[in-house]
């Protein structure tokens, strides 16, 4: 009879051959553009004369105008970090409480699914560009009405205000993405053993103990899950950013720092260099968030 250490690396074994084409597909697909990228990065290549370029080695990364030495670059950077930051909060606390109003039993609660996945169906150049106008300091509908209301005295122009300019970004940006979030966490939710609240209703445990310390500890790995895609999908933030306010420095994500170089100033060089600290900003701090929500995960569930 074959021993347990046998059987487990059996399994490991056809798991990996079975794993084999899409790594190899995985491999094709986005390894080879990020190591051309990164060999470009190494290149004083222009956009227009693509063929025909020098090796710089590290120049544009930490030469005298290279990306590290750029202040738009970091603020870019800092930029990305705050959106990324608030607009995930916020959809997080919102999607949830979303998730727990429909995962109450209810007749309308289809009819609620239904219209929380709306935004999310909107493309995000569509949002972006409604709420612009929406959002406009002369025919916008959202100065009219708190202006009817008295809230302000005068129109606000939310996206060309420094101030502003990037909160309303982040605000429209979690009306889009609220539903996703909700969603996932609505997943999680139903995933709950009903034993556990049937018990708790026995007891006279009152909700918020309920939620604190039997449906929390329960959905939080969904959530932390939840929360990871969307921080990978805001730290790589560029439609809403670009239609709602162009090149702004106020706003300006690394995204669109990237675009920048690679487009308007036909940099490949210096735009693949940007391209590259993106994509190192973006595994750094996935990997450092992942394993703070395992640790945390891991303490709850303890």
């Amino acid at each position: 009879m074959p021993s347990t250490g046998s059987i487990e690396r059996y399994r490991t074994r056809w798991a990996w051959l079975l794993l084999a084409p899409m790594l190899v597909l995985l491999l094709v697909i986005a390894g080879w553009p990020l190591a051309r990228t990164l060999w470009f990065s190494l290149t004083d290549a222009q956009l227009s004369q693509l063929e025909q370029w020098q090796f710089v080695g590290l120049e544009n990364y930490v030469g005298e105008y290279g990306v590290l030495a750029d202040a738009q670059w970091w603020r870019s950077v800092w930029n990305t970090l705050v959106f990324a930051v608030l607009s995930v909060t916020f959809e997080t606390a919102l999607g949830l409480g979303v998730a727990l109003l429909i995962n109450h039993p209810s007749r309308l609660r289809t009819v609620l699914r239904a219209a929380m996945l709306l935004p999310w169906a909107i493309p995000t150049v569509v949002s972006a560009k409604m709420w612009s106008w929406m959002l406009h300091d002369q025919f916008g509908v959202v100065n009219h009405y708190l202006m009817a209301l008295g809230l302000i005295g005068a129109p606000i122009a939310w996206t060309a205000d420094p101030d502003l300019s990037l909160l309303a970004i982040v605000m429209v940006d979690v009306w889009k993405t609220t539903p996703f979030m909700a969603l996932l966490i609505l997943a999680a939710l139903q995933m709950v053993p009903l034993d556990c609240y049937e018990a708790a209703r026995v007891d006279g445990v009152k909700p918020w103990a309920v939620f604190r310390h039997i449906t929390l500890p329960l959905i939080l790995p969904g959530v932390a899950v939840a929360m990871i895609f969307r921080m990978l999908d805001a730290l790589r933030v560029f439609d809403v950013i670009y239609v709602m306010t162009s090149n702004s420095r106020d706003t300006k994500s690394m995204s669109v720092y990237v675009r920048e170089q690679l487009i308007d100033f036909q940099q490949v060089g210096v735009g693949s260099a940007a391209a590259m600290l993106l994509f190192f900003t973006i595994a750094l701090i996935t990997v450092v968030y992942a394993v703070a929500m395992r640790t945390r995960v891991e303490r709850a569930s303890a």
